[in-house]
C-alpha cells in the first residue's frame, strides 16, 4: 500500500468544486469478468476520509487485496468536496467516504458521473454539547451547530426531530427556512462546513453541534457521550465506493467484492464494538 495525504484546503476545495465537470449516475456495480493476476497485481487509487474509511481500505490492503490481484494506493482526504473532484479529473480511480443523498445532490448541482456499489458501512451523526448533559436541557432559542451542505443539512435537522427538538421535517428541509410549526422552540441555527463543526462543540455561544460520524472518530469521541445519536436501522446513509460511470474496471469490482466479504464485516464489527461503525450488509 501507497498511502498519501490531500492537504488540500478547504477553501480551495469548494473553489475548485465550481468548476467540475460530468452528470448522470448509476447504482449497478462494475463487472469482475476478467481475470487479475496476484503476481502482477492492478493498482486502485481510491480516495477516503481517514476514519473509518481510509482504515477500512487499509485492512483490505493488508489482509485481502494481495491474493485477490489488486494494490490499493489510498489518499486521505479531510475534507467532502476534494474526493470527488478528484475522482471526476481522473486523480482517483474511487472513492469512499459519501452516502447516496450526498451523492445525488454533487451529481446534480455539479454534473459528475458517477456510479457507485452497494452500502458498505453506517456511521450514526450525533449532537454533542459542552454546555448540556441532557437533550431535555437544550433550551427554547438555543443555537444548533449544523452542516451547510444540503446531502447532509436535512439528515441532521431530522436527528433534531427525532429528538423531539423539530417537527414535520422534510427530505428537502433546510435550517434557514424552517416554519414556527416545524421549529417549535425557535432554534438557531450555525451553518459550517461539516469539518470545522467540531471546534463549536465548546464554544460558549453554541447549546448543541451536529457531528458526521468520521468527525467524531477522528476526534476520538464517542457517541456514548452525546445526547441524542442516529439510530442507524433502516438508515439511507449507507457510505459505498464510488468511480466514474461506465469505468467498470475488474480491479474496481473486485475492490467493491472485498468491501462487503465477512472478513470486513468482521473488523468493523471488532474495531468499533459500540457501533459507532456499523456494516451497512
Amino acid at each position: 500500500m501507497r498511502k498519501a495525504l490531500t492537504l488540500l484546503g478547504t477553501g480551495l476545495a469548494a473553489a475548485l468544486a465550481l468548476t467540475a465537470c460530468g452528470g448522470g449516475n448509476n447504482a449497478s456495480a462494475p463487472s469482475a469478468a476478467a481475470t487479475l493476476d496476484p503476481a502482477n497485481p492492478t493498482t486502485v487509487t481510491v480516495g477516503a476520509t481517514p476514519t473509518p474509511q481510509a482504515k477500512i481500505l487499509e485492512f483490505v490492503d493488508q489482509k485481502l487485496a494481495k491474493e485477490a490481484g489488486i494494490d490499493l494506493e489510498i489518499k486521505e482526504f479531510d475534507d467532502y468536496q476534494t474526493p470527488n473532484i478528484a475522482l471526476s479529473d481522473g486523480s482517483l480511480d474511487a472513492n469512499y467516504f459519501q452516502h447516496l443523498p450526498f451523492l445525488e445532490d454533487q451529481m446534480k448541482t455539479k454534473g459528475y458521473k458517477f456510479e457507485h456499489g452497494a452500502p458498505i458501512h453506517i456511521e450514526p451523526y450525533a449532537g454533542f454539547s459542552a454546555k448540556h448533559k441532557k437533550i431535555s436541557e437544550i433550551p427554547d432559542g438555543a443555537t444548533i451547530a449544523i452542516t451547510n451542505d444540503p446531502g447532509n443539512q436535512p439528515r441532521a435537522l431530522k436527528l433534531l426531530e427525532s429528538a423531539g427538538l423539530l417537527k414535520d421535517i422534510k427530505d428537502d428541509s433546510s435550517a434557514l427556512t424552517l416554519s414556527d410549526e416545524q421549529n417549535p422552540k425557535k432554534l438557531k441555527f450555525e451553518e459550517n462546513q461539516p469539518e470545522i463543526l467540531l471546534p463549536l462543540v465548546k464554544d460558549p455561544k453554541i447549546d448543541m453541534a451536529i457531528i458526521n460520524g468520521n468527525y467524531i472518530l477522528d476526534a476520538g469521541l464517542n457517541t456514548d457521550d452525546a445526547l441524542v445519536v442516529e439510530s442507524v436501522k433502516d438508515s439511507p446513509y449507507g457510505n459505498f465506493l464510488v468511480w466514474r460511470a461506465g469505468e467498470e474496471t475488474p480491479a474496481i469490482a473486485k475492490l467493491e467484492e472485498l468491501l462487503h466479504s465477512p472478513e470486513v464485516k468482521a473488523y468493523i464489527e471488532k474495531t468499533w464494538p459500540n457501533g459507532d461503525v456499523t456494516p451497512a450488509f
